[in-house]
């Protein structure tokens, strides 16, 4: 028999096919069982308008058979067939696709046909020495056989076959080093590539499946009988066919979600929130959104990767579609199945993304609209969200020059001294005094320690709230966020706080004019550690108070401190000294007495004494034990 040869630049083309196009050779089996779905999908649409196609809409399926003896793997469909001239077209010529022309010739929102380029068929190369394609077209009593080796062409001649539709027999390639080829003939990672790629296909994919049963111990047998084990097979349905994402609102409980997202996202434990979304018009899709209750265990580190599995028309795309969440919404998981992305030729990329970019606004939307639904009415769950996340939102407010504060700034919690409790920005502002200008905050590394900062006290101390700010990214967050319902942020650390009434201004005015010549000696004192030593008239209980001046706090320092080729990096520091406090009175007096050895002294430990409740390490342990003992001798 004469063989034929492929059209388009067959030679070329098929190889490229085979060794370029597709990048994983896993999905031969996607695409197949894609085409196979497509043959069925146009016999069943020709059954709705005749009666004659004489199947029901339950008849329709999919059939894998794995051979190992015969090293064969048959794809089964009962669908529309193909004629020769069919698969002379089809099969005969690379990149012509049936599918495309029958969607063409019969435009219907119910007709939902797979393929575009037809490539698919010839991702078999890529596993099968050889390929086998038995069809019998619908309305014929004639089957056609096409067989190929690859590249050097294709065989087409008359056959038998009962039933109309196609089947498919590849001959698996033998294993090499470097590829195990005997997968796609066991059962289990044929399996496992169904409920990867084609779990959702909407007809029943089945195979014969085998499993062994302990026999039974006889009566009569001794203490020496070993436990037989019998095997039996039954055909098995390998796919879900109906995705959880499509199914009709209220038609799936609160458990199969759960379960859902524990087997598809590998969690032990139920999902915090399920965000369902759909979007029609411009873009079509269907989404399931999953919100974890913690985060995985390698969530902050480099090898974790953000993304949605996309689907297309209920066959997987890509695991991770990275382009579907911004990197503040990483730690969501789920699924988006679309019939509208522009895909590559081999269906594992997208040809456009403007479709993605409609479908990530709209996701993006919905998961901030569902948490701040859980922060308003459920604080418990949201706080407990915020545990695990809520650096991930904060980074995303600082990320990017503060591009997306707008989306994210409501989301954001900080535990407040005065109300002992987490809140949000619209809940400090809404308690604000009417006399109070700013929103405060302190940062430090814990709670406790930010809540007893003096600076804090003095704030609270007036009737003001502070926020207490624990995490590295707090204060680069608030500082780009800049103001907040039209109130500027103001760091407690930062110096001039804007706390005296005008009379308790000019009262500090007169002090720190009285008191310059002592200040500017314990300044030269601490020989450059400090910018300046001020007076301060809020500070209440603590006799001293380390406040920063300029764009670096004394936090960021420590933040920055631990950051690579940022060592130089320094807050510009100011001691100020409680006025109304006996240390103050005690400074006075040795300044009057001219006792400048003592007044050094006293800076000194002062200062060290600053650091210390602001979380800073002493500068010179032994030199302050020293200091310290002096003063007891």
């Amino acid at each position: 028999m004469a063989v034929k040869q492929f059209k388009a630049e067959s030679r070329k083309l098929l190889d490229l096919m085979i060794n370029s196009i597709y990048t994983n050779k896993e999905i031969f089996l996607r695409e197949l069982i894609s085409n196979a779905s497509d043959a069925v999908d146009k016999l069943h649409f020709r059954g709705l308008t005749d009666d004659t196609v004489g199947l029901g809409a339950d008849d329709y399926a999919i059939t894998l058979i794995p051979d190992k003896e015969t090293r064969t793997l048959r794809i089964v469909d009962n669908g529309i067939g193909m004629t020769a001239e069919e698969l002379e077209n089809n099969l005969g010529t690379i990149a012509k696709s049936g599918s495309l022309d029958f969607k063409t010739e019969n435009s219907s929102e119910e007709l939902d046909i797979i393929g575009q380029f037809g490539v698919g068929f010839y991702s078999a190369f890529m596993v099968a020495s050889k390929v086998t394609v038995v069809s019998r077209a619908y309305g014929s009593e004639q089957a056609w056989k096409w067989e190929s080796e690859g590249a050097d062409g294709y065989t087409i001649e008359p056959a038998e076959k009962n039933t109309v539709g196609t089947d498919i027999t590849l001959t698996i390639k033998e294993n090499t080093e470097t590829e195990n080829y005997d997968r796609y003939l066991e059962e289990y990672g044929i399996q496992s590539l169904v409920k990867k790629y084609s779990d959702y296909i909407r007809y029943p994919i089945r195979m014969m499946m085998t499993h062994s049963h302990p026999v039974p111990k006889p009566e009569d047998a001794g203490d020496d009988w070993e436990q037989e084990y019998e095997e039996h097979s039954e055909m098995e349905t390998l796919n879900s066919m109906v995705p959880i994402w499509k199914r009709k609102k209220g038609e799936t409980t609160d458990e199969e979600y759960a379960e859902f997202y524990k087997t598809n996202f590998y969690d032990f434990n139920d999902p915090a929130k399920v965000i369902s979304a759909s979007g029609e018009g411009a873009v079509n899709y269907n989404a399931v959104l999953f919100i974890p209750a913690s985060a995985p265990y390698d969530f902050y580190t480099k090898e974790f990767k953000k993304g949605l599995a996309l689907y297309s028309s209920g066959v997987m795309i890509m695991e991770k579609c990275e382009d579907l969440l911004p990197d503040y919404f990483n730690f969501v998981r789920g699924v988006v199945d679309s019939s509208d992305l522009s895909l590559n030729i081999s269906r594992e990329l997208l040809q456009q993304n403007h479709q993605l970019k409609l479908i990530r606004k709209n996701i993006e939307k919905k998961i901030k609209s569902e948490l701040l639904s859980m922060c308003k009415n459920d604080r418990e769950k949201y706080e407990a969200f915020w545990k695990s996340f809520g650096r991930v939102l904060k980074f995303g407010v600082y990320s990017d020059y503060g591009a997306h504060k707008d989306v994210l700034t409501d989301l954001i919690i900080f535990y407040s001294a005065k109300e002992q409790k987490m809140i949000t920005l619209t809940e400090y502002v809404e308690a604000m005094p009417e006399a109070q200008k700013y929103i405060y905050f302190a940062a430090s590394d814990s709670v406790e320690r930010a809540a007893k900062l003096p600076n804090t006290e003095a704030v609270l101390d007036r009737g003001f709230d502070v926020l207490l700010c624990t995490d590295d990214v707090d204060e680069f967050c608030l500082q780009i966020v800049r103001e907040y319902k039209e109130k500027s942020f103001k760091n407690v650390g930062g110096g001039n706080l804007e706390l005296e009434t005008e009379e308790e201004k000019e009262a500090a005015k007169t002090a720190a004019e009285a008191n310059k010549g002592l200040l500017d000696a314990l300044c030269e004192a601490l020989g450059g550690k400090v910018k300046a030593v001020k007076t301060s008239s809020v500070l209440k209980e603590h006799p001293v108070a380390l406040s920063s001046e300029g764009p670096v706090s004394i936090e960021m320092e420590k933040v920055l401190k631990n950051m690579p080729g940022n060592d130089g990096i320094k807050s510009e520091k100011v001691l100020e000294i409680n006025e109304n406090h006996a240390v103050f009175t005690a400074l006075k007096e040795t300044a009057a007495a001219g006792d400048s050895a003592k007044l050094s002294l006293y800076a000194g430990i002062l200062y060290e004494q600053a650091r210390l409740i602001e979380g800073l390490p002493v500068e010179d342990p032994i030199a302050y034990a020293k200091a310290v003992c002096s003063l007891m001798k």
